[in-house]
């Protein structure tokens, strides 16, 4: 018997014959030219991160800007000690000058100053009440850092500073801060100020925390000029 027949059930039932052309097939309806691809999690995380690089760069750029100008304008200072401030006298005598310059020696060798000076303030109203005074001017790029080391120092010489606390600091700006100390002429309130010019403190005797803060705002504008 012929297998003729076999052979043409299998052409005629076969699948339809693919006909190849010169045009690519397309495997999809997605038009890779005409889109872009779907933006993940991924892509959202990478937005917010450069969001917030670029916010804290713009706030670091605006503080160095604003320190940048606080230090120009802080750092040339002149401290003079005139004969008459706040109400007080300066003390000329033998005995004042040499406290003042033990004072102004010790503080100048506790921190390096381009200028340092020392005096001593009498009260004509109350001779117990005297004022010291030393200080020094120079370039500080953290008065608040240096501020607090001299108060340290000055804990060693005299006994711990007690109750330490910021004050205002008046026109000059900077940072001012007081407490409390013991020396061998008894309890004294001190009080300290610094800018990016200058440094100063004062003991004061027999005066409270508060009045020694408002007496020592007035020494300032007295003693301090800028420009």
């Amino acid at each position: 018997m012929s297998d003729a027949h076999l052979t043409e059930r299998q052409l005629v039932e076969g699948p339809e014959p693919v006909e190849l052309t010169a045009e690519p097939i397309r495997l999809s309806t997605h038009d890779p030219a005409g889109s872009s691809p779907p933006k993940g999690p991924a892509s959202r995380r990478r937005r917010i991160a450069l969001t917030v690089a670029l916010v804290v760069g713009l706030a670091g750029a605006a503080a160095l800007g604003t320190a940048g100008w606080r230090i120009a304008r802080e750092k040339d200072v002149r401290l003079g000690t005139p004969d008459r401030v706040a109400g007080l006298t300066r003390d000329d005598s033998d005995r004042a000058r040499s406290t003042a310059d033990y004072l102004r020696s010790g503080f100048a060798a506790d921190i390096e100053l381009d200028r340092s000076i020392g005096t001593v303030y009498r009260d004509p109203a109350d001779e117990k009440r005297a004022v010291l005074f030393f200080g020094g001017t120079t370039l500080l790029w953290q008065p608040e850092r240096d501020l607090d080391s001299l108060f340290g120092l000055m804990a060693d010489e005299t006994g711990r500073v007690t109750d330490l606390r910021g004050v205002p600091a008046g026109r000059y700006g900077g940072v001012m801060k007081c407490g409390r100390t013991s020396g061998d002429g008894g309890d004294f309130a001190v009080c300290g100020w610094a800018d990016h010019g200058s440094v100063a403190m004062g003991m004061f005797a027999n005066r409270s925390v508060d009045e020694s803060a408002d007496l020592f705002r007035q020494i300032r504008d007295g003693v301090q000029t800028r420009g």
